[in-house]
């Protein structure tokens, strides 16, 4: 082994962990049959991209192993014994090989990058477990969790093995079919629904659009969306047939808001909003009304109806209701119907109903079930699926899905890339990890747990004067006691000087709860990192967000030495410490703005205490 760089204090922290990694990886790889020199040369690149985000003084030719571009055959780790055919495969599989939370970043867009200064992504989250932080963050994303982490672990490790012994399409292939099924079998899917994975919510919107035109190719689309305000930033793009970012899920460079090769570059975006300017909602009836009189019209011009449903938004919000989806499909037999479910608050009966009026239905693995950010599919009725075989997708999908996508092989897919995508397959696997253990808890509990996350959320914000609680009306679906109660709560701010508090200011507070304010606020809850919702906009004011998401109801594995009761207690104490918090930054505001911290992965206290026990070590 090469040690003739100099190596700092902190690298030698870093350097003692890659070898611990390496010999770890290396002893399994080899146990699974894998041959010994290749196994060491997979175990270091594994190693090398876990010890990355610690990068400052590490040897280069670690720094090599773990970059995400092939360094030849001189940058691979020194291995006599490593022949011509070993170095082969490494560079064949180099872009699937490696650390869980490194792949699990790949295979989405710009979002999941990580910054370099926070160890955060996009989300203000990251794949690494981060237990230390209080999460509520469902809403928007969450960091993963020991038992997402170690479940996306274990498929790594199965596809590393079949990866080394001379496998590629077929790896990356089992683990996205076994996603599908594992989706399968937690809705309990009717036969013929076909299962089709997307690197996230929005990418779902260009699949559903793709099918909208394949059902009538000769047809104009009118695209009827609800509340794009309260579902994606990126959904009015995709709803058009337009890139939505500046990268897409498989690495394509794209223009921002340019339309995708391949999409009819006529269709109308109807948008229906659920609230008034000023923040205030509409009645369900005139919304109702609204979306009856677009698909009038638009059946009348002869147009494609594409009729999104919404349940729920990013404030829980619920519109149309089933009742009045029922009535659309009686009326108007040629609509396509898509229920944008992505939040995934329900239950999986409720998304049996759905698919029996044979709508679309969108659902991730990142919001409810809080894995990691990036976890879409699109669970398609049997009548809708068949046009996959009928008919192709746009050309230009082939930057967003891969065949193994799909659940099974059509004409409709021959032209997208054939290996699916395996950082997408890794993240709902964490996520199936989470809603497995959802699965396992009661209804009645789901229900007395939500009771008692309401209410803490409700006697906080009615301790401090400056919040208010964002009220929404029932959700009137559902056969399941939980899945009626609110699980998404947001609140407004007002500032010192009575306004409320703008979406720019209330942004800062999202940052700021995420981030260790005890160099500048002397208070106990100051220390603690609190991620909760990204904020909405509500008129000209910012609401921030609190959601229960499943790991609340099946608990942590390390939780596992509590009774019910004492983790509960546990639970609401660390979410009433969300609201301390936010009461210390108000109060601090002036020093706050001027500071401007910034959330990190791991906290300054958690960082002195790491550096004191590497440097009291013989």
């Amino acid at each position: 082994m090469p040690f003739k760089e100099n190596i700092s204090a902190g690298a030698g922290v870093a350097l003692r962990s890659f070898f611990y990694l390496l010999a770890d990886e290396e002893a399994w790889l080899t146990s699974q049959g894998v041959r010994p020199a290749l196994a060491y040369l997979a175990a270091a690149r594994y190693a090398a991209q876990a010890v990355l985000p610690e990068r400052a003084g590490l040897p280069s030719w670690v720094l090599a192993m773990g970059s995400e571009v092939f360094p030849g055959t001189a940058g691979l780790a020194p291995c006599p014994a490593a022949t011509a055919a070993d170095h082969e495969i490494m560079r064949r599989h180099w872009t699937l090989l490696g650390d869980t939370a490194a792949l699990m970043e790949t295979g989405g867009d710009i979002r999941l990058a990580l910054d370099a200064q926070t160890g955060l992504n996009g989300y203000g989250a990251s794949h690494r477990p981060r237990p230390w932080a209080i999460t509520f963050a469902s809403s928007t994303a969450s960091s993963s969790s020991a038992r997402g982490y170690a479940a996306g672990e274990k498929a790594r490790r199965r596809a590393a093995v079949a990866l080394l012994q001379g496998e590629r399409r077929p790896a990356v292939a089992r683990e996205l079919r076994a996603v599908r099924q594992g989706i399968a079998r937690y809705f309990a899917l009717p036969p013929g629904t076909e299962v089709v994975l997307a690197a996230s919510g929005t990418d779902t919107e260009l699949l559903a659009l793709a099918l909208a035109h394949m059902a009538a190719p000769d047809q104009k689309v009118k695209n009827i969306v609800i509340a794009p305000e309260e579902t994606g930033r990126g959904v009015p793009m995709a709803a058009r047939g337009l890139h939505f970012a500046v990268d897409t899920a498989l690495g394509a460079n794209v223009t921002f808001e340019a339309p995708i090769a391949g999409f009819r570059g006529d269709t109308e975006l109807a948008p229906v909003a659920l609230r008034n300017a000023d923040g205030g909602l509409r009645a369900i009836q005139d919304v109702e009304a609204e979306i009856w009189r677009l698909v009038e019209t638009g059946v009348a011009a002869c147009q494609k109806i594409l009729l999104h449903a919404l349940d729920v938004s990013k404030t829980g919000l619920l519109a149309p209701r089933p009742e009045f989806l029922r009535a659309v499909r009686a009326a108007f037999a040629g609509a396509d119907i898509v229920v944008d479910a992505c939040q995934a608050r329900l239950s999986a009966v409720s998304v049996q109903h759905y698919l029996a009026l044979e709508a679309v239905v969108l659902v991730t693995g990142s919001k409810f079930f809080t894995g990691p950010p990036f976890a879409g599919a699109l669970l398609l009725p049997k009548r809708v699926a068949a046009r996959l075989r009928r008919r192709t997708l746009p050309e230009g999908l082939d930057a967003y899905f891969g065949q193994d996508d799909f659940w099974s092989a059509s004409p409709a897919i021959a032209g997208l890339p054939e290996t699916g995508n395996f950082g997408l397959a890794l993240r709902w696997h964490a996520a199936l990890a989470e809603m497995r253990a959802f699965a396992r808890v009661p209804d009645c509990l789901r229900t007395e747990i939500l009771d008692g996350f309401t209410a803490v959320v409700r006697r906080k914000i009615a301790e401090n004067p400056a919040l208010v609680l964002l009220d929404v009306p029932a959700l009137e679906r559902g056969v399941e006691d939980w899945e009626r109660r609110r699980s998404i709560i947001s609140f407004l701010l007002r500032g010192a000087d009575g306004r409320w508090l703008s979406p720019v200011e209330a942004r800062s507070v999202y940052l700021w709860l995420n981030a260790d304010l005890s160099p500048w606020i002397s208070a106990p809850a100051a220390a603690r990192i609190c991620h909760i919702g990204q904020p909405v906009t509500i008129g000209a004011a910012g609401a921030l967000r609190v959601a229960a998401g499943a790991r609340l109801f099946a608990g942590e594995p390390s939780h596992r030495g509590f009774s019910q009761a004492q983790r509960l207690k546990r639970e609401f104490a660390d979410l009433a410490v969300v609201f301390d918090k936010i009461a210390l930054i108000l109060a601090h505001w002036p020093r706050l703005w001027a500071e401007n911290p910034q959330p990190r992965y791991r906290n300054f206290g958690a960082v002195r205490r790491e550096a004191e026990a590497a440097s009291s070590r013989p």
